[in-house]
């Protein structure tokens, strides 16, 4: 018979992760996943397990700058060997940031009040940051991003941004607050909500952006909002943006700081203006010229 919850000692964890390299968080088969890679570097510390739970599963490819997890194990161990011996033994694509001592009962997906995910939209083209991007070639209006945004804010049937194959038996979310904010070349928007739907915040991110760039009108994306589909044009589903843009910023627990002012996870720095061309004529004489 495994242990009791209360006879094991829970702690939790915190971990950042570059998710392009797994096929998510939870545990699958045959397939390279975050939580597998914890417990195979517990198993490779000889560290029993009693249970290990994510906050949330992230979908492949969707990245983490703060996945709250909780583990029980049979015998104790102190926090900071614990995180050290972890990161000794992790990929380089996953990093424990803290341990800490929780009680019995801490439960990191249950407990958990709220999240907040970003998505970072690029302007331009970028040598480095694919990775952690949606890079959106026509001109993204950013005042038509905001207006659509704010519509989410409230309660409403997320049905048609849901995977239909996977749908929960009631759809509806609290959405919390949106957020857009320009930074150098990047366009970040933060989703904060009790909860989310398997891949709605990518499909909202697909949609808003078909907005953002004037095929879709607000009007028609608050029909959306109200459960009723575009028809054959067009549909959330289609317009699912990529897993690379996407961030599990917080998983916020009560008493939880608030979170920090948004600004872009990965900055891409707008190049600088090229310089005006020298004036028609006799070009300039060059130093140490004869």
């Amino acid at each position: 018979m495994p242990p009791k919850t209360d006879d094991l000692h829970t702690y939790r964890l915190t971990l950042e992760y570059d998710g392009g390299r797994f096929a998510g968080w939870q545990v699958q088969k045959d397939v390279r996943t975050v939580a597998g890679e914890v417990l195979r570097a517990l198993a490779a510390a000889e560290i029993e397990v009693g249970e290990l739970g994510g906050a949330g599963r992230t979908d492949a490819g969707v990245h983490a700058l703060a996945q709250v997890a909780h583990l029980r194990l049979p015998r104790p161990i102190e926090p900071e060997r614990l995180r050290r011996t972890l990161n000794d033994r992790l990929p380089a694509a996953v990093h424990v940031l803290a341990v800490e001592p929780a009680p019995a009962r801490f439960h990191a997906r249950h407990l958990a009040s709220a999240r907040s995910y970003v998505y970072q939209l690029s302007r331009r083209r970028s040598a480095f940051a694919k990775p952690w991007v949606w890079w959106i070639k026509e001109p993204l209006d950013v005042d038509r991003l905001r207006a659509a945004s704010a519509l989410l804010v409230g309660r409403h049937d997320f049905r048609l941004f849901a995977v239909r194959e996977d749908l929960p038996k009631s759809t509806l979310v609290e959405v919390e607050a949106v957020e857009v904010a320009e930074d150098g070349d990047l366009v970040v928007v933060r989703f904060v909500a009790s909860h989310f739907l398997w891949r709605m915040v990518r499909r909202l991110v697909g949609t808003l952006v078909r907005v953002a760039t004037g095929t879709l009108d607000v009007d028609a994306f608050a029909g959306l909002l109200e459960g009723r589909h575009p028809g054959d044009d067009g549909d959330p589903g289609r317009w699912t943006a990529p897993a690379s843009g996407l961030f599990l910023e917080r998983v916020l627990y009560p008493g939880d700081p608030p979170l920090p002012p948004l600004a872009a996870v990965t900055p891409i720095v707008r190049p600088p203006a090229p310089s005006a061309p020298p004036p028609a004529g006799k070009p300039p004489r060059r130093r140490g010229a004869r």
